[in-house]
């Protein structure tokens, strides 16, 4: 029984450590200062990555497509189906696992280390919240570098999947942009950006609670930086399902 009943507690103590900093973003003063160095570290860590990335996901994605609908015979779908996969999934979820693995697993660290260091009872000691001082600035600065970062991707993506269908595959530049025109809406671009925005807010609250919450010396530390990209990257598939089920319940969907 100490397996589940762990795992419970654990679970509420990371609701209330998110409703505390949910709290904690309308208090005064404003930690700008924080906010701006933590969004430039972020951003410095994960844009090459990102971009990195993004160029093989939207090939795959405009190769496994292509080869589908030529079977279907619905090659002059091959844009959209490409372009909406990228801006609506890949490009989020791509962004997320950066995030959560290059910016989040730095954050878990240096909590984690303020941790062990008792850094963090000397702030309360003086009547400094660390939610507010420490934890907020991360985590808009993630969401902020996330949605950024999102359009980065998609960009990188959609050019790196029109290439590949037109070079290798034969596609036509001219479907293939009337296609993604035919079927493409703005709430497509719009629920990417918001599954951006919950992903970056999501990888940062994980990891500032996993780095905050760290025992035993440098190896608990250790140990939360990967606990906190493992329940991040399970975390996000999680949301990803619930964004998509509800923005196609939402949204009526072009052609159908």
């Amino acid at each position: 029984m100490s397996g589940p009943v762990t795992a419970v507690r654990h679970t509420g103590e990371f609701f209330a450590f998110c409703l505390d900093t949910l709290r904690g973003l309308g208090r005064r003063p404003v930690q700008v200062r924080e906010f701006i160095q933590q969004a430039w570290f972020i951003s410095s860590v994960s844009i090459l990555p990102a971009a990195l990335v993004s160029i093989p996901f939207g090939a795959v994605i405009a190769l496994q497509l292509g080869s589908l609908v030529s079977q279907l015979g619905a090659q002059s779908f091959t844009g959209a189906a490409s372009v909406l996969a990228v801006v609506r999934e890949a490009g989020p979820i791509v962004t997320a696992l950066i995030i959560a693995g290059a910016g989040g697993s730095a954050i878990c660290a240096d909590l984690g280390s303020r941790k062990i260091r008792e850094e963090l009872d000397a702030m309360q000691v003086l009547g400094i919240d660390p939610i507010h001082r420490l934890v907020v600035p991360r985590v808009l600065a993630s969401m902020l570098v996330a949605v950024l970062l999102n359009g980065l991707v998609s960009v990188v993506g959609v050019t790196g999947g029109y290439l590949f269908n037109v070079v290798l595959q034969g596609g036509t530049p001219g479907a293939y942009l009337a296609s993604f025109q035919a079927l493409g809406q703005l709430p497509d671009l719009l629920v990417g950006e918001v599954k951006a925005l919950l992903f970056g807010a999501a990888a940062a609250l994980v990891a500032s609670y996993k780095g905050m919450t760290a025992k035993g010396g440098p190896k608990g530390v250790g140990d939360a930086v990967n606990q906190s990209v493992v329940i991040t990257f399970m975390l996000l598939f999680a949301l990803n399902f619930i964004v998509t089920a509800v923005y196609f319940q939402v949204v009526p969907q072009k052609g159908s």
